[in-house]
């Protein structure tokens, strides 16, 4: 029977909605990046490394991938682009555009249910300079969303200077990386992911169908750094 002096105990609060700039532990997670030898990829492979993230490193080769990842060291691990793509929890893909949907297609069980960070930008090039291609999925990252229905696929790293990631002179990258996906979760940790290296910070841009823009501003960026002989990147303000 309940007395009138009992006390009805209070609800348990409810726990906050995470806020924008609360991103999830990224630290122990396995990230791979398919199209590891090459520059971009080697260069990412490094810096998320250095950083003391497990990385592996994929090629369509095993024997380049295991030269470049002795080269780079830091517990870089080496494998072909299929076993990069099953043992790690992220993969970055950072192959040659015109083998970005073969690969992706080769690899859809490897791939399904990760995070996949597509970070490829379809560009030509011609005697004016870097110009943006129009893929008829509407950008890299969306033709990848296509191909790999079962994975989680995000769009990011698509600014950064290979020649900056890879130069060991080099110990911050003072540069934002636009983050771009459908699913909250997985752009949270592509951006904390970004957040481990020294001066980069994550910020998300938008949804998968917004890739486009920012896949076809690295024209731009490679027209500015011709003409300034820089590597220049970006940094969004007031955020």
């Amino acid at each position: 029977m309940t007395t009138p002096d009992a006390v009805t105990p209070a609800a348990p609060a409810a726990a906050p909605k995470p806020g924008p700039h609360d991103l999830p532990d990224v630290s122990g997670l396995v990230v791979g990046v398919l199209g590891g030898t090459g520059p971009q990829g080697k260069g990412l492979a490094r810096r998320l490394a250095l950083a003391g993230q497990q990385v592996v490193l994929g090629s369509r080769s095993a024997d380049r991938a295991e030269e470049a990842a002795a080269e780079l060291g830091h517990g870089v691990r080496a494998a072909d682009n299929a076993t990069a793509a099953r043992e790690a929890d992220v993969v970055i893909v950072a192959v040659p555009w015109d083998g970005h949907g073969a690969t992706l297609e080769s690899l859809r069980a490897e791939l399904a249910g990760k995070i996949v960070v597509d970070c490829v930008n379809p560009l030509g090039f011609d005697k004016q300079g870097a110009y943006a291609l129009r893929p008829e999925e509407g950008s890299a990252a969306q033709q990848a969303a296509a191909l790999l229905p079962d994975s989680r696929v995000t769009a990011a790293f698509h600014h950064l200077s290979a020649v900056l990631l890879q130069d060991p002179a080099v110990e911050r990258i003072d540069t934002d990386v636009m983050v771009l996906g459908d699913d909250r979760a997985a752009t949270d940790t592509v951006q904390a992911l970004a957040g481990r290296v020294p001066g980069m910070r994550g910020i998300y841009a938008g949804r998968l169908r917004n890739a486009h823009q920012v896949e076809s501003l690295t024209a731009n960026l490679i027209s500015a750094n011709r003409r300034y002989k820089a590597h220049a990147g970006l940094r969004v303000t007031d955020v």
